[in-house]
């Protein structure tokens, strides 16, 4: 009986995988594919284009960042210097 189950399974495999072979290499399968296709290439514009707005965002906050810390250090080198001064005239 077991031998009869796994013959059975071999041929009905066998006959699967003839049919999908002929299946995914059909006209109506390769238009699939194209379309497919298409689809995940416009998906990779999309991305790259928010891609680069986030990069783009991301330069102007770190431009902004480093133009607030020069602003800091120089507040802080004022009141530095005149901390010293006030201490020289006491």
């Amino acid at each position: 009986m077991k031998i009869y189950s796994k013959l059975a399974c071999f041929v009905g495999g066998a006959l699967f995988g003839s049919v999908g072979i002929k299946l995914l290499s059909s006209k109506d399968a390769k238009k699939a594919y194209v379309h497919v296709a298409a689809a995940g290439l416009r998906m990779k514009d999309s991305v790259m284009q928010s891609v680069t707005t986030v990069q783009e965002n991301a330069s102007d906050i770190l431009a902004s960042a480093k133009e607030l810390n020069e602003e800091r250090a120089a507040k802080e080198a004022e009141e530095a210097a005149a901390a010293n001064l006030e201490s020289e005239e006491a």
